[in-house]
């Protein structure tokens, strides 16, 4: 099972499968899943934008890329799309409509990610819920730990939620191991006041092989967790820069084999590069 892993597109959606659809014809391997770790920028009405997606909607309309894009049917993106047959797998940051979200969660209590576009390909974990994604006979074990921490206690929508928090003490008495950990922010062990403390309780009492977040603006890093055991992996974000190019680590694969082993690729920038600001809505 290959997937892709993308993290903070800020609207741009339609980046990652577009990188996949090129990736998958130049490399000739077949991507199975797309998973984002958050700031997806879901934002359906753009009079409910926050503050900070506003100003940067006001130079650059590729923030409002949901509400462009996955909101109403366009002919072209839907034959992409099935044409890929590839779901996006996301959990939510800090820069998106919660109000709309809560109201698709609560709509699918019984499943563990719930789809919010009109195409049925873009799904948002339920935090702290474990999952299977499956491949033929392939399985690989999912979590998800969307928003931010604060340790100042602060509770508006932006920083996870009370539920969200029983959820991972659940997920903390389960057996069994996690592949897969995608998160927004960064677990709290490095510097005290920043980071999430439910991501550090689920590393340090949670067999996980591969945690991956976005989030915080530092480069594409990848080292081994304090647990001894999980590679933690900072994606860069999917932001062009001021040359109009995709930053280095912003696009990563993982090929997760049958016999449990695995390899991270960091796609190279020669071939993102191929998609800059200026053409990659052509």
């Amino acid at each position: 099972m290959r997937l892709a892993i993308f993290a903070d597109v800020h609207g741009k959606l339609l980046l990652p499968f577009k990188l996949v659809d090129r990736y998958q014809q130049q490399t000739g391997q077949t991507i199975d899943f797309i998973l984002q770790c958050g700031d997806m920028g879901a934002y359906p009405d753009i009079h409910r934008l926050d503050k900070a997606t506003l100003k940067h909607a006001r130079q650059n309309r590729d923030e409002l890329g949901f509400h462009d894009d996955f909101m109403q049917e366009n002919k072209d993106i839907r034959r992409l799309l099935d044409r890929l047959n590839i779901d996006m797998i996301c959990i939510r940051g800090n820069h998106e409509d919660h109000a709309f979200l809560d109201q698709l969660e609560q709509a699918n209590t019984t499943l563990p990610r719930f789809p919010i576009d009109v195409y049925k390909r873009i799904f948002v974990c339920r935090s702290g819920v474990k999952q299977e994604l499956r491949k033929d006979r392939e399985v690989l074990y999912l979590a998800g730990i969307g928003r931010i921490g604060d340790a100042k206690g602060r509770t508006d929508p932006r920083f996870i939620q009370e539920y969200e928090q029983r959820e991972v003490k659940k997920l903390l008495k389960s057996t069994g191991y996690i592949d897969v950990l995608i998160t927004h922010d960064k677990d709290d062990s490095s510097q005290r006041g920043y980071g999430m403390k439910a991501i550090r309780d689920v590393l340090d009492n949670v067999p996980v092989s591969y945690h991956f977040y976005g989030h915080t603006g530092e480069p594409f890093r990848q080292e081994t967790a304090i647990n001894g055991i999980t590679q933690s992996v900072k994606v860069s974000e999917l932001e062009f820069g001021p040359s109009g190019i995709l930053p280095e680590g912003c696009m990563l694969v993982l090929d997760h084999r049958p016999d449990g082993s695995s390899a991270l690729e960091a796609v190279s920038q020669r071939f993102t590069n191929q998609l800059t600001q200026y053409n990659w809505k052509d």
